[in-house]
């Protein structure tokens, strides 16, 4: 064991306060202080939470443009016996920000990983919906524009609700995208500021955001948007659609078409359609 109850030669992936710093959870705190080394992903906001604690353990900066080649030296921290907490600037490591490659680089070297859990904006965001669900889906952040973009934005019309993350300067055009692709009545909840002194929670529909955003500040801020499910559709009968096409096709293009209409292999489908032509 390391001072202040950690163990040595460990990885901790610590969740960190998303703006209030009172939720930080002893835990955390306990490990902040046990650990040789803090890798964070700016140095100056953690030492704003450190600081506010009184903790004095070094840090190094390892994010999105060094995270690779910082791997290397902190594995070999780690296996000479050194433990290491590893912050971003607000919430848990991994999710939507650094931290995920060094992590799998440890599990590499055998070096033990343990979570600290704790504060998480879409796990937040989610809890305050209200949208009774088995699970959400968490897409992070969506591609800044282009094909990509629309393609992400179209995969968005699933069964499960949608969690997203977005800067202040893109909330209106992604909003009134996300309307124009999947419906004004589509219900939303937009969490602004979680945990941070103007922290907003609003449940409207897509249609009715852009009204909201229109009030003072209201753009400003770090955005969660939490889309509600879309209807499950139907599934398709393979066999119903190969069916009624070999009624006025051959059995190539029945299949072709078939396998586009219900994303079945279309060699699986020629051979049923041969089949069924004999």
């Amino acid at each position: 064991m390391n001072q202040g109850g950690v163990d040595r030669g460990t990885l901790y992936v610590v969740a960190t306060p998303i703006g209030n710093l009172s939720d930080a959870s002893p835990r955390s705190l306990e490990v902040l202080r046990g650990a040789d080394l803090i890798a964070c992903e700016d140095t100056r906001t953690t030492r704003t939470l450190l600081g506010h604690y009184g903790i004095s353990t070094r840090t190094v900066a390892v994010h999105d443009h060094n995270e690779r080649a910082a791997a290397s030296g902190l594995i070999a921290a780690l296996r000479s016996g050194k433990t290491i907490a590893l912050v971003t600037d607000a919430g848990t490591p991994g999710i939507a920000d650094p931290g995920a490659l060094l992590v799998a680089e440890a599990h590499r070297a055998g070096v033990a990983v343990r979570p600290v859990p704790g504060p998480s904006a879409a796990a937040a965001a989610f809890s305050a919906a209200g949208f009774p669900s088995p699970g959400y889906r968490f897409a992070g952040f969506l591609p800044a524009s282009g094909g990509a973009r629309r393609k992400a934005i179209d995969a968005l019309d699933g069964p499960l609700p949608v969690v997203l993350y977005e800067a202040p300067h893109r909330i209106a055009k992604t909003l009134a995208e996300l309307a124009e692709r999947l419906g004004a009545e589509r219900e939303v909840v937009l969490a602004r500021e979680l945990s941070k002194k103007f922290e907003e929670v609003a449940r409207l529909t897509l249609g009715e955001t852009t009204a909201w955003l229109a009030a003072p500040h209201r753009q400003q801020g770090e955005f969660v948007i939490v889309l509600a499910a879309g209807e499950t559709k139907p599934a398709v009968d393979a066999d119903q659609v190969l069916q009624i096409l070999l009624e006025s096709l051959a059995p190539s293009e029945a299949a072709k078409i078939a396998a586009r209409i219900t994303g079945v292999p279309k060699g699986e489908l020629y051979r049923k359609a041969l089949a069924r032509r004999k």
